[in-house]
Formats: C-alpha cells, structure tokens, sequence
C-alpha cells in the first residue's frame, strides 16, 4: 500500500516552459516542508534550486530520500553545504525569491546544543541576507516560529511582544529580526510564524509522528505534562500555501502568523489516535519539559489580509492522513526487510 503527499486541496498548474519560468531558492529543500514546497513550486512552473546541509538534527537518511525525489522530478535541482559556508551569492545569481526554510527545529534539545542552533538558525540567515541583494534577490521569505510568542496570551497576535522561553525560540526571533530588518534597506522580506507543522512526511522527532508510530506498534506513549497543552496545529499543505502566496504578497518587514485554525489538546489528539488505530493508546505521563509553552493559537487576521490565506485542512482529516501515511510507511518498511532477510 502506499500513500503520497499530494495536497488535499485544489489541483496543481501544468509547469511552465523552462524560457517562462521564475526562478527562486528554497533552503532545507530536504526537509519535511522544504521538499514539499519545492515539489509544489516545481509544479506551479518555479525553476527551484535547492540546498540543504544534510545536518544531524534526525536521521539524515529521509533527507537523502526526499532530495532524490525532487532531483527525479526534472526542474529541480539540489545543492549541498552549509549556508555559512557555502557561496550564496553564485547560488543566488537570477532568483528571484528565497524561501528561507533551513534551520535546527526542536525546543528541548536547544538548552543542551545551544550553539549550534545559534549557527544553525542565525549564523545562516545572517548570510543568507548578507548574500541576497548582491545575488539580486527581490525578496526572502523566512520560515520563523510560534515559538517566539512563548507563553504570551492567546491568541497570538503579531503585534505582540515577542517572549521566546527556549534558545530555539530566541534564535528564531533573532534570525526573523536579521531579514525584516534587512526589508528596510531595500530587500524585500517576510517572516511567516509556522504554527506546529504535522502531516504526512512529518520529521520522525515530532509529537505526532512519534505518538501515531508507538500507537500503530502498540507501544506506550510519553506525554510531557498532563495533556491539557493546546497547540494550533496546521497541515503541512496549507503551510505551503501560505508560503507562495508570501512570494508576491503585498507586504514586506512584516511577520505573519501561518495557523491550522483550531487548539487541540494533547488529550484530545490521543483521542483521535485511539479511534484512528481501532484501539485504546496507552499514555505514560511525564512532568512538562522545559520550553514547552502552555497553548498556542494563531491570530490569522493579517494572514488573511496580506496573503489571502485561510486554512482549509481541519486537524481530524490532516491527522487521519498523516497515520494513514505512517502506517503506509511502516509496511513498506516492514516488506523490504523481509525480502532482505
């Protein structure tokens, strides 16, 4: 059985002549969001150019995978090297956008590997605009975070100040910082604050995947904290929406808020788990962690203004498909195993 990426919603545009096509960037073009914006711009007649640095954040083997495919879709082509390091500003020669995606995700490992996340998510995107006006880049869009909100109230408006309680939410804020700054000298740029990204070819570090991957095993599950924490999850689809749009959107030195529309809590998402897996999870409950904030919930009014953007994937469909897309994946695995004993 497999199961693809295909977005849920509206078909895609047949790719451009190669003479007709915009040419853009995308950093971490291997990662869970990377490669499926790059497949989508590919689709939608972009001529992409990916880069990514294979780090150690997870397994770099999905990476690997995922670059591949995008390198088998033709239009697409795949860079490695660190941004800190490598010439951005030949990479950067004739496109037009760069989709800023590359960055060290997780808040709990930030307290215990700081600087790299310091590299990572600052270091890079310091060079990343040090590198996009000579490169005759109009605009970046930069991927930033809900994270750098911490545990103000809800819903989070970006108007609000901003109070990261994790280094992975201050190097967010401080990278965000680098390239809104930068619009105010003539560089194009919009910060796009991802709420909780899930979905099929989630990063296996992630909640959801780890908790649909022990459900499916029978397997306990760790929750830290009582389960009351809300998140605003949203579908990895509609994220990519919200990230094109972001290319030509009217606005720029603005952060925008890219929410699924709904708070779920963790209970509610085990729930949900039960039922999807026709079977009772078995919770393991922990104290809370440090960084993790309390609730999250996107103000989408700007979102909805500035990009025409509305979510359109509700979480119950978004996670049936992203345990469907798990399971799909556990037999495969399971199949290549067999035939390789």
């Amino acid at each position: 059985m497999t199961h693809t990426n295909r977005p849920l919603a509206s078909p895609l545009r047949r790719p451009l002549p190669e003479t007709t096509r915009r040419r853009c960037v995308v950093t971490g073009a291997a990662g869970f969001i990377g490669s499926q914006l790059a497949t989508r711009l590919h689709e939608q007649g972009w001529a992409v150019t990916g880069i990514d640095g294979f780090t150690d954040s997870y397994d770099p083997v999905e990476k690997h995978q995922r670059a591949a495919a995008l390198e088998r879709l033709g239009g697409v082509s795949i860079v490695v090297g660190d941004l800190v390091t490598s010439n951005l500003e030949s990479l950067f020669d004739g496109a037009e956008v760069v989709f800023h995606l590359a960055g060290r995700a997780g808040v709990r490992a930030s307290f215990d590997i700081e600087p790299r996340y310091v590299h990572d998510n600052v270091t890079a995107t310091e060079a990343v605009v040090a590198a996009a006006r000579p490169g005759g880049v109009r605009r970046i869009v930069y991927a930033s975070s809900s994270s750098v909100y911490g545990n103000s109230p809800t819903p989070f408006r970006e108007d609000l100040p901003p109070a990261p309680i994790s280094p992975y939410g201050r190097t967010k804020l401080e990278a965000e910082r680098l390239c809104l700054e930068a619009a105010s000298s003539g560089l194009e740029a919009v910060a796009l604050r991802y709420f909780t990204v899930y979905g099929p070819g989630q990063r296996p570090d992630m909640g959801l995947r780890i908790f649909a991957e022990a459900a499916l095993h029978g397997r306990p599950l760790t929750v830290f904290g009582d389960g009351t924490q809300r998140r605003d999850f949203t579908y990895v689809d509609d994220i990519v929406d919200a990230t094109i749009a972001a290319a030509d959107a009217p606005a720029s030195g603005l952060a925008v808020n890219i929410g699924g529309g709904s708070s779920v809590t963790l209970l509610e998402v085990l729930d949900l788990l039960g039922s999807l897996v026709a079977r009772p999870v078995d919770v393991r409950f922990h104290p809370f962690a440090r960084g993790d904030v309390l609730a999250t919930e996107a103000d989408s009014t700007r979102a909805a203004s500035l990009l025409g953007f509305r979510a359109h994937v509700p979480f119950e469909r978004g996670f049936r498909a992203e345990v469907a897309w798990v399971r799909d994946r556990s037999e495969l695995v399971q199949a290549e195993e067999a035939r390789s004993a």
